[in-house]
């Protein structure tokens, strides 16, 4: 008994969800995987040890916080320029 052709394509064709697996990229963090090339994971965000901490800390807030007034109204200024000038 021959299988007519669209069964036989039916059967070899499935719609299944296949995906293949997460790569592990080394570990990092401080899992001692590749301690030699990322030394400084386990202790990078100790703001508590940072030196100069009274300086940087309000710098880099002051810096994004000017940086997040300032970009909007210069943009804002330079498309009125564009509108008008057309």
């Amino acid at each position: 008994m021959s299988i007519p052709p669209a069964v036989w394509l039916l059967r070899k064709v499935s719609r299944n969800f296949h995906s293949t697996g997460t790569k592990r990229m080394g570990g990092g963090h401080g899992h001692g995987r590749d301690e030699p090339y990322y030394v400084h994971g386990e202790h990078m965000y100790d703001l508590d040890k940072m030196k100069n901490q009274k300086v940087k800390i309000p710098m880099a807030v002051s810096t994004v916080f000017c940086i997040g007034i300032l970009v909007p109204i210069w943009a804002t200024i330079f498309m009125q320029r564009k509108t008008a000038s057309a």
